[in-house]
Parts: C-alpha cells; structure tokens; sequence
C-alpha cells in the first residue's frame, strides 16, 4: 500500500501526522513510534518509510531496524516496542472489532459481515485505528464515507 486516503489529504503533502499507511507498517513490525519522533524525522527520512515496503517477514525486520537507526540519531534512544499480532484483527474477515462496531453506530451504521469483507485490510486497519477511544477519532466519519459504508 502506498496511497493515502482522502481522509488525510489535510496533512499527507507535508506528511506533518503519521499517514495510516505507515501507522500499519508500525504495527506489522512492531514499532511504537510518537508523534513527536515523526517529527523529528527530514521530510526526505518520512517519505522514505512511506514508500519502504513492510509486508513480508524480512521486509518488516528491515523497516523495524532501518526506522528504529533514524529514531536513535535524532533521539538518541530507540522508539517504543509493540507486540506484534500474529492473527490481526483487520486481517480477520469474520469478525468485526466491536469498538468499530460501535464507533460506526454513532453515525447511525450497523457494519455488516459482508460490509467488512468488501474492504481491503488497510481500510479496516484504518477504522480499527480511528475507533480507538485513544485516537482522535474526527476522520472516522469520512473514512466511512470514502469506504462507501454510508
């Protein structure tokens, strides 16, 4: 994946947030990174790891250290660790997080088996992000508009 969504185009030109596409690719290798170490990063060093790829096993090993030097040069300390989910909730098509579940009925939308199905894993991704109660949860209106759930 190396879009971004319309419900980001606020902040992708200067890529001054973290576009969901590179918030996977932190999930998938393993990576908490901050705001504030994103930011840390040259426009050149964020733009890079937008477009490095972080699907396969090595691949995610090679994003996790390459991401993890460019932290401790501009830190001097690593970033965070997550857990890396082997069965990820967005990869899972039979069922549907009841935090998005629940975000989405806020808008008056019952997500659907077949709803969640006709997505890709990134935009399920995104809605799994977005309905977190610790994210800022603006952008989870238009991403169901855009994924054409409303």
């Amino acid at each position: 994946m190396n879009h971004f969504f319309k419900f980001e185009t606020d902040f992708v030109e200067s890529l001054r947030c973290i576009p969901m596409q590179v918030r996977l690719k932190l999930d998938t290798c393993g990576v908490k990174l901050k705001l504030a170490h994103w930011n840390q990063l040259s426009t050149e060093e964020r733009q890079s790891l937008v477009e490095k790829p972080c699907t396969t096993e090595a691949e995610s090993k090679a994003y996790r250290e390459d991401l993890q030097q460019l932290v401790i040069e501009h830190t001097g300390q690593p970033a965070g660790e997550l857990a890396i989910d082997p069965h990820p909730p967005w990869l899972d098509t039979a069922t549907i997080p009841e935090e998005v579940q629940l975000k989405a009925a806020e808008f008056g939308k019952q997500l659907t088996l077949q709803d969640w199905n006709n997505l890709t894993p990134e935009q399920r991704f995104a809605l799994i992000k977005l309905s977190r109660p610790s994210h800022e949860n603006k952008n989870f209106l238009p991403a169901l508009q855009e994924f054409k759930l409303l």
